[in-house]
């Protein structure tokens, strides 16, 4: 058996989504599936408690996804554990191919490979995203993908999940580079935001996150991987790169300088995108 924690904040408009690419293809008990619904408003519940027995959900009246997570494990029986956000597409073979790869146990943190769905995107989202897979961030599952697993040993490297901003960060820089592995027969499709301020403040809360993590764990923070710096300064070598590098340095800078008010600020708000969550099947069969 393999556990599935989904943490959801008012997710009704996409959960039914992300549960049926986890179950269409499922054998019985093969997953055990549990969708925490932390401070929910809306019919998050009621939506996930439709897919029956094969899903258990636990509602708690606060909001806070490291809270949910903790609450998801602490329900959760069987390893690979795998985590998955409640907004994100992850089907059935995806999650077999990355228990598959940590029950091999040559390493112990797993993800799927990101794929953006730009429907409906505006040019400058777009033009971004071109250029972000190029970096080598982009062949790093673990964030990003808003999926990972991780192997009994793996889970039992850290206690609780801390109350951070990027849950993902926190569980990536747990493990250096030869003990987590993107695996490339697995994909999660991630809907990115529709328009520029979207996307800015997106990727704000993601820098706000890495800045957070860094000033907590500096002995971990290595752990984090390369930097994008050099790949991409070597972008700027083709001229018809320079419209979209235009649009990803304005979107970069933009979004580093939010989250360094945010900072100064000690603000700890949830950046939530409206305009990806489009409770559309389509991707799936694509």
């Amino acid at each position: 058996m393999v556990s599935i924690v989904i943490p959801a904040h008012n997710e009704s408009e996409v959960i039914a989504r992300t549960l049926d690419a986890i179950t269409r293809d499922a054998a019985p008990g093969e997953f055990e599936i549990i969708v925490v619904c932390n401070g929910c408003s809306d019919a998050t519940a009621a939506v996930a408690r439709e897919f029956g027995p094969a899903v258990q959900v636990i509602e708690c009246p606060v909001a806070g996804k490291p809270n949910a997570l903790n609450l998801g494990d602490d329900a959760a029986r069987a390893f690979p554990r795998i985590y998955v956000d409640a907004d994100v597409i992850v089907t059935t073979n995806s999650i077999r191919a990355l228990a598959d790869r940590l029950g091999q146990g040559d390493v112990v943190a797993v993800a799927p490979r990101q794929k953006f769905d730009l429907t409906g995107c505006s040019r400058a989202v777009r033009a971004y995203y071109a250029v972000q897979s190029l970096l080598p961030s982009s062949r790093e599952g673990i964030g990003g993908s808003g999926v990972y697993g991780l192997s009994e040993i793996g889970r039992k490297r850290f206690g609780r999940f801390p109350a951070v901003t990027a849950d993902d960060g926190f569980v990536r820089i747990q493990f250096a580079a030869h003990e987590r592995a993107t695996i490339s027969s697995a994909q999660s499709i991630v809907f990115a935001p529709r328009t520029l301020e979207d996307l800015i403040a997106i990727k704000s809360r993601s820098h706000f996150g890495s800045h957070e993590l860094a000033r907590l764990y500096p002995k971990l923070w290595p752990n984090r991987g390369p930097s994008n710096r050099r790949s991409l300064l070597r972008l700027f070598a083709n001229p018809l790169m320079w419209p979209r590098l235009a649009v990803f340095c304005l979107v970069a800078l933009e979004a580093r300088r939010r989250a360094r008010n945010r900072q100064r600020a000690n603000q700890q708000i949830w950046t939530r995108d409206h305009s990806s969550r489009i409770g559309s099947l389509r991707a799936v069969e694509d």
